[in-house]
């Protein structure tokens, strides 16, 4: 890997980590706090609306910055506020403390975007995204069942206070080895914004976070999936997580690839479709254990497989706004974590059981890949180069 994108790589370690910790987190939260798993499950929900609010707003506000100095910040201001929420003593404070948390997520994934384009070599750009995402699926691989095992055993706050841990490495990563890259884009706040005008941007956010929020139906409540409706054993739930990392990681890989090989919105089409039917198969497979672990495999792979495609298809539509577009598209991601827990939990409160979220994210997935399909109806899509090209030299 190249050293030079090592510090987004832990950044994304660290937020995967604290973004997916939630799920596997949610049943010891609710014991602590003698509330239900739905209740909890309003807590990933806080984080995305942080994720929502700040990746527009502090990418607008650190447009002057250089990229270096801006991710410093963004990291700052994400390690305290997720050390704050292993303290928190009650479950409101916990949706609030996750809130701010979430606030500097989408805009450093943005940024971190941009950076990885600007330091790829050509024709490589969205496999040096996925070299910044792939922190995020070792994150699910390793620290996030970590962080699972450690809520189980003993409390959910060591896996919090452990992504503040991650945050300090974050920082320290950025200030040694990233290099220092003038400003971008300067100015004109007014102009950037006129991005929201576009017809194409709305099509990748709707897609974006209707899409993927078929995910988050379903892994937003895999715990208790996997131990009401599958019967694996609670101590077996991190190892589940490993399995979701396992194909996050691989499918990372293969995104990137894809994304660089073909159009990066036939790529997430395709992918889009995949995750429908995966979606579908566990909706019908849970009761059986060894289908159902292959399927949690295959649905981590696809999830996650989207993220470089997407982000490409995104920084291309985004001419003279890349940053703020790239960070736009985070945002969307976790409208559709928001969404996907919100819509999830509605089946289960209403006594559908622990299989019905994925049905609804069967919905969601196909509706992402049908405004795919109006994109690419309405927009020509820009070659790689030309973007990565205009991405290099600021304009």
């Amino acid at each position: 890997m190249n050293i030079k994108l090592l510090p987004l790589a832990l950044g994304g370690l660290a937020i995967g980590t604290t973004e997916f910790v939630m799920m596997g987190l949610l049943p010891s939260i609710a014991t602590d706090f003698r509330v239900s798993i739905p209740e909890v499950g309003y807590v990933i929900s806080a984080y995305a609306l942080g994720v929502v609010i700040g990746a527009p707003l502090l990418t607008v506000l650190g447009r002057n910055l250089a990229p270096k100095r801006l991710l410093i910040a963004l990291m700052l201001l994400f390690t305290v506020f997720n050390s704050l929420s292993a303290f928190a003593p009650n479950n409101t404070v916990l949706f609030f403390t996750r809130l701010l948390a979430g606030l500097p997520h989408g805009a450093f994934f943005g940024v971190g975007s941009v950076v990885a384009s600007r330091l790829a070599d050509k024709g490589k750009q969205a496999q040096a995204i996925s070299t910044m995402f792939a922190g995020l699926t070792i994150a699910n691989l390793l620290t996030v069942p970590l962080g699972t095992y450690l809520g189980q055993h003993y409390s959910w706050r060591y896996a919090l206070g452990g992504v503040g841990g991650v945050g300090v490495l974050t920082l320290l990563a950025i200030h040694f080895f990233l290099p220092v890259l003038p400003v971008q884009q300067a100015g004109n706040w007014q102009g950037e914004l006129a991005l929201f005008k576009r017809a194409e941007t709305w099509l990748i956010i709707l897609l974006t976070a209707i899409g993927t929020g078929g995910m988050f139906c379903w892994v937003s409540y895999i715990a208790p999936l996997m131990t009401e409706v599958s019967h694996f054993p609670t101590s077996y739930v991190p190892y589940i997580m490993m399995l979701v990392g396992l194909g996050m990681f691989v499918g990372n890989v293969v995104g990137g690839k894809l994304a660089d090989r073909f159009s990066p919105l036939t790529a997430a089409t395709t992918l889009l479709l995949a995750m429908g039917a995966t979606l579908l198969a566990i909706y019908f497979t849970s009761g059986n254990q060894v289908l159902s672990l292959g399927f949690t495999f295959l649905a981590g792979s696809f999830s996650l497989a989207l993220a470089a495609p997407i982000q490409i298809l995104m920084i291309q539509s985004s001419k003279g706004a890349e940053m703020l577009g790239a960070s736009i598209t985070q945002a969307a991601f976790n409208m559709g974590n928001a969404l996907g827990a919100f819509l999830g939990g509605l089946p289960i409160a209403a006594g559908l059981g622990y299989t019905s979220p994925a049905l609804v994210g069967v919905g969601l997935a196909l509706a992402g890949a049908a405004f795919a399909y109006v994109l690419a109806r309405i927009s020509p899509q820009q070659p790689l180069e030309e973007s990565a090209a205009s991405i290099a030299i600021g304009h």
